[in-house]
């Protein structure tokens, strides 16, 4: 169950090209099965001696969150790993989130908690699958452009996304190259919030039309 669920949540992360895929949800959720497991046992086994010997019933504890415990802080770790950040933007947030969930699918597996372990899954499915598609949230980008004549452009970028209800967040000019044979070149870096409805490819189409701008393209 730890594999099947898993790597369902981990092929939604993946088939959106996420840092951590179906492998690493896997990993995680077997992971956090088998050491709930091993903390289930550890604690049988002790009352069982408890009980065999009563002597030592006062000295014998056995504390079933203490893994758990460990299990929780150990992948907060890791889903660290899976966030990026930029001056204006924050990645990999839902990832993390991810990660740390279907470890917390895996503690509740690995303790014999069916159905929790089942609606948690269920919960996870739809607010990574099912939400995004209900709910049209907007999009942000990075619109990387080269061009001759860097305030002119600046403005007619600026003027052209404003036309398509495209929101610009940031922007970074820097001078690309200059020499005596060849004009200025001006890199502008765009921090957009781009709306669900609107089509990325045909958007840079309109946009490279105009000869001043010598190469475009969007980063993710």
């Amino acid at each position: 169950m730890a594999i099947i669920m898993g790597g369902a949540i981990g092929f939604e992360r993946e088939y959106k090209s996420r840092p951590a895929g179906m492998r690493t949800h896997i990993l995680v959720c077997v992971g956090a099965t088998l050491l709930a497991l091993i903390q289930e046992q550890i604690t049988s086994q002790t009352v069982d001696f408890a009980q065999a010997q009563p002597k030592l019933i006062q000295i014998l504890t056995a504390d079933q969150t203490r893994i758990i415990a460990q299990i929780v802080s150990g992948i907060g770790f890791l889903g660290a790993g899976t966030i990026i950040m930029t001056k204006q933007t924050v990645k990999g947030l839902t990832t993390a989130a991810s990660v740390w969930a279907v470890a917390a699918v895996g503690i509740a597996l690995g303790s014999g908690l069916y159905v929790i372990a089942i609606t948690g899954f269920i919960a996870i499915i739809l607010a990574l699958a099912v939400i995004s598609y209900l709910v049209p949230l907007p999009r942000i980008r990075r619109l990387q452009v080269e061009v001759e004549h860097g305030e002119e452009m600046i403005t007619y970028i600026q003027d052209f996304l404003k036309e398509r209800q495209v929101s610009i967040e940031n922007l970074d000019l820097k001078i690309t190259r200059e020499t005596v044979e060849t004009k200025r070149k001006y890199l502008i870096m765009f921090t957009l919030t781009v709306p669900k409805n609107i089509d990325e490819e045909k958007l840079i189409l309109e946009l490279s039309n105009n000869d001043d701008i010598l190469m475009i393209q969007i980063i993710e």
